[in-house]
């Protein structure tokens, strides 16, 4: 399938590099507002045709849109590309506000194109290879999940970064989505969500590139808190921070009743994966729990697995699972949680996603089956 690129910026060289690489899509054109920027991109990857978004909209060999435009363009553009007859792939927040969101879901289904949403790091093996190993029981129950992500923000190493501390970003909605994406790939709907924001500081200087020193203001919470109750009983709770002077990051545990999982960082791929039970108690002897290394399972790509897997999908005739459903549903515990982090209590998602199932073991992207 033919694919064209809207945004060249910097998380389009990951794109570009997976997608290049895959036989069965092709792409055929890289657009932004910045056309010099796109030329830059079609030269470095060796894609024939750049421009405008107009010119990756109108080509007649473009099927689907890989949107990777700023978040408060997601929406406007992705209904674009519907408008012209193309599936979509957005980046991450499919959009910021429940309304467009749902109508350009609708609009899709009108027309019967797709619409496919990252993140699909939860379709690599690290996060795969756990959710086969909660299905099969390896956890007993599961129970609850305990995730993490805390650092000094991406003004330490981003040139531009005020638009991350803008509506529509803050680390709910920059980092979030790999967390809670996961989440539900794992124990389903959320239900219900509480959450707890703060502001570490009003204003934030950049520290790298041509602007360092210039001030911009933070709009969104950079701290939040999430406890989030999951439709078939589970819970979770999280940390998403851009003002901790200590940095953890990708810290998943997904317990249950006769163990608990460790799993990676959902913003990769891949990773760490282990389960830990608890020892026989002994009086005498402080227990030490048992880690037993589970083997990653799975080909190994990166991002635009997710559009591939769609591309499959759509030629096979079946559901594919990084769906717009599934973002939207994401979008609607965020900003529900926003809501709540407002209001101080609880907050209702009125949304559910079906069951998603795993990837099977044997999906390779380098191969051609179209």
């Amino acid at each position: 399938m033919g694919v064209g690129v809207i945004g060249a910026g910097m998380i389009s060289d990951t794109y570009l590099e997976n997608l290049t690489s895959f036989p069965d899509v092709r792409v055929v054109v890289i657009g932004d507002l910045d056309v010099e920027r796109a030329r830059a991109q079609a030269e470095k990857y060796g894609v024939t045709a750049h421009g405008t978004a107009d010119d990756v909209l109108g080509h007649p060999d473009v099927q689907i849109v890989v949107n990777l435009t700023i978040p408060a363009a997601h929406a406007e553009v992705s209904s674009r590309a519907i408008a012209a007859g193309k599936h979509v792939w957005v980046e991450k927040p499919i959009g910021l506000d429940r309304e467009s969101t749902r109508a350009l879901l609708d609009q899709a289904r009108a027309a019967g194109l797709r619409v496919g949403v990252a993140p699909d790091t939860v379709l690599g093996p690290g996060v795969q290879t756990a959710k086969r190993a909660i299905e099969s029981g390896m956890i007993g129950t599961p129970l609850f999940a305990a995730t993490s992500m805390q650092y000094q923000g991406p003004d330490v190493f981003h040139p531009n970064p005020g638009f991350l501390f803008a509506r529509g970003a803050g680390p709910l909605f920059d980092i979030g989505p790999y967390y809670i994406t996961t989440l539900v790939n794992l124990y389903g709907s959320v239900a219900s969500v509480a959450a707890l924001g703060l502001r570490g500081q009003e204003t934030r200087t950049i520290q790298v590139g041509p602007n360092t020193g210039a001030v911009f203001p933070v709009e969104v919470p950079s701290t939040i808190s999430l406890l989030a109750r999951f439709e078939a009983g589970q819970q979770a709770q999280s940390l998403l921070s851009f003002d901790s002077p200590l940095g953890r990051h990708g810290i998943v545990e997904i317990s249950g009743t006769e163990a608990t999982l460790v799993i990676p960082d959902p913003n990769q791929f891949t990773g760490r994966i282990a389960l830990v039970r608890a020892a026989p108690h002994r009086p005498s002897t402080p227990a030490e729990p048992e880690w037993i290394e589970i083997e990653p399972e799975g080909a190994l790509a990166g991002r635009g697995i997710g559009l591939l897997e769609m591309v499959r999908a759509i030629a096979e005739d079946r559901p594919h699972r990084a769906s717009g459903d599934v973002g939207y549903h994401v979008l609607d515990v965020m900003l529900s949680a926003e809501e709540s982090a407002a209001a101080e209590q609880f907050v209702t998602v009125e949304s559910r996603v079906d069951p998603i199932p795993a990837m099977p073991v044997d999906f390779d992207p380098f191969i051609r089956t179209l």
